[in-house]
Order: structure tokens, then sequence, then C-alpha cells
């Protein structure tokens, strides 16, 4: 069907803008935002949306955390006739120049959250290394993506409380992916799981004062890297170069004595870039993380990311992250907000990560779930 986006240059198929290239129901396309005040990092929000053409649906996501507390809202809507407006229920997402300004809003709802924010890019975007990964010969992840560190202006409001947001002191990080996407699924109500073999995984941004720094890594074992892409990233519009590209990382975690999930205290990540240049970054973890099963990553309740919810749904809910029960449902996979100590410059930014069963180090810590 024909769409606005049909009048604008960059069609690639000889079909309309609503259509892709497969019939692969895995294929998706996501927005995501998260944003957080530095230096203090004890609040931290995550937005995102994920477009299913092959299945119909839209969903997006919104949430708030502070230390111990979490607000969460969901809603999902039918694609079409409305296939390309990124709007699902009163959230919506709005690319005002691409690369530099995106405008998101949430209006009234039973989470109680409510936003007008404006994402700034402040930093180049990198573009990360190909996903490629075949199971028994069948194409199982095809995909880009991309992220941007930039800053955010706005308001956002969460249990009865308004917090106006300085550009100064906002930072955050956005991505967008496109294609097939490896099917996660970690709800223990509604099997079966998804599989994984030992591993150790980090995807990690940071912000200082005239750069930005990107690092994603995944292994089997100590130092058997099965995927690596990072850069050390520069005003926008400024000169790109491939020696800024990192060739290497080497890794030192520390963990807290956490009885309920794998929770990092500290690490030293040992970057190798493109042109020879080696150095250490010091990260601390700050007291706040989001738990991404608010946004569905892994199901949640047996709604999956892409699941029918019918011509228009909306859900919302609290988490008081103390709980144990509470803390066996979110597992691991989260944003956990970080100071980076690179030489002398002090950054923020947030860290994603997990180890699972069988990895050759932090063996303690994989008694808990690592995804």
């Amino acid at each position: 069907m024909l769409t606005p986006q049909d009048d604008l240059i960059g069609h690639q198929l000889p079909t309309t803008f609503d259509q892709i290239d497969n019939s692969d129901p895995a294929w998706m396309e996501r927005l995501w935002y998260t944003g957080h005040p530095s230096p203090a990092g004890d609040l931290i929000f995550d937005i995102g949306l994920g477009y299913h053409p092959n299945r119909n649906v839209m969903d997006a996501f919104a949430g708030v955390a502070v230390p111990g507390r979490q607000w969460n809202f969901r809603a999902s809507r039918h694609l079409r006739p409305d296939p390309l407006t990124t709007c699902v229920g009163p959230l919506e997402i709005q690319v005002v120049e691409g690369l530099r300004r995106h405008r998101l809003t949430l209006g009234s709802n039973a989470s109680g959250i409510r936003f007008e924010l404006e994402f700034i890019g402040t930093m180049n975007p990198h573009e990360e290394k190909a996903h490629l990964r075949r199971r028994d010969g069948r194409i199982t992840e095809n995909m880009a993506r991309a992220q941007q560190l930039g800053r955010y202006e706005g308001w956002i409001e969460f249990d009865g409380r308004r917090v106006e947001l300085d550009g100064a002191q906002w930072l955050g990080q956005r991505d967008h992916s496109w294609g097939v996407r490896a099917e996660m699924r970690t709800d223990e109500s509604h099997p079966p799981l998804t599989f994984y073999p030992p591993f150790f995984y980090a995807w990690t941004t940071a912000q200082f004062k005239d750069r930005g720094l990107h690092v994603f890594f995944k292994e089997r074992a100590p130092g058997e890297k099965i995927y690596l892409s990072g850069e050390e990233v520069f005003a926008l519009g400024s000169k790109v170069t491939s020696r800024n590209q990192l060739v290497d990382v080497r890794h030192e975690v520390e963990w807290h004595d956490d009885p309920h999930g794998q929770s990092v205290k500290s690490a030293v990540f040992h970057l190798r870039y493109a042109d020879g240049r080696e150095r250490p970054i010091t990260i601390r973890t700050l007291p706040t993380r989001y738990f991404l099963k608010g946004g569905l990553y892994g199901g949640l309740n047996g709604w999956f990311h892409g699941d029918d919810r019918g011509k228009s749904y909306v859900e919302a809910d609290q988490w008081d992250l103390s709980d144990p029960a509470t803390r066996q449902l979110v597992r691991t996979l989260g944003d956990q907000v970080i100071e980076v100590r690179d030489g002398d410059e002090i950054g923020w930014g947030i860290m994603e990560y997990g180890v699972g069963k069988d990895y050759a180090l932090y063996k303690a810590v994989q008694k808990h779930p690592p995804i």
C-alpha cells in the first residue's frame, strides 16, 4: 500500500515502502533510546519501538528506573492500515532531522510515566559490524545496527514527580537496527527457552567532553571473540577514519556479591585500536539499571516482541527491585549506568552484560541467568 514515505527517494525494491525483501517473521526494525543524568547516574529511562512488517505488528515500551524501583509501560497495535507511522497508543517517536534531532512523547497512561523529550545527536554514529548467524544451515540473524551518542532536553514525569532535563547534564544513546533478528526467549513461564552455549558479552558506551566510545564484544571463551565491534567517535560531522576502529578488547571484571543476579561492580577493558594505540579504560557502575524485561526483551508473562495483542493494547506495571521474586523474573539483561575513566578524562554511559554457564571466567555469578 502507498504511504507518505513513497513520495521520498530511497526505494530499493520495485514495491512500496511498507514491503521488505523476504517473508521471514523474524524480520524487524527497532528504535531504542536511553538517557541518564551525569554525574549522578541515579535515574535512567529507556524507550523503544519495534516494527514487525511480516507479523502486522508494531510494539513499543517506555520505562524509568531509580535505585530499587522500576516503572514500565508497554503497548502494541496492528500495523495496517497505518504501517509506517511510529506511534503506538500514547507513545510516539518522530525523526525531526536524521542523525541530529528525534522527538519522543508519551501521553497519559496507566503507568504514570509521561514525557516530552528531544534527543540531540552530538557525535558521529557508530555503524556496527554486520550481524550474521546460521544454525544448521539456516540464517537465524542477518541484521544491521548503528548507535549514536547525544544529549536530551525536555521533561519526564513518573511516580508523581516531574524532572526537567538539562542538555548539559542529561546524556544518552540511541540505536536503530533492522533485518532478521535472532530469537531471544528467556521467559521461564512460557518455554521453550533459547539455548545459550558458554559466553561472556558486554555492550558499552561512554561520552567524554569531546568524544565518545562504543565497545561491543562476545566471547565463547576468554580471548576467543565471536563478535567485536567498536569505535572512538568524535563530533557530528567531523572526519571519520578507520584508525579509530577497535580491533581487540581484553577484560577484568569485578562483581557485586548480589544474591539475586549478575551485577558488575567495576571493570577494566584493555582496548586496542586499528592505528596500534593500546589503552585501558576503567568502568565503575552507578546505582541505577533499567531491566529490559520491562520492554519485553526475552519475553514477559508470555508476551514476546512481535506478538499480536490485537488492534490496540496497553499495559503497565511497577517493580520493587529489592524483592527476590521480582529479581528472579527480570534476570540480568539491563542498561546499567556507568562512569568511565580513560586516562585523565571521565565520561558516562551505559553497559549491558552477561556471563553464560561454563564460561571459563567469572564462575561465581554463573548461578544466575545471564540474559
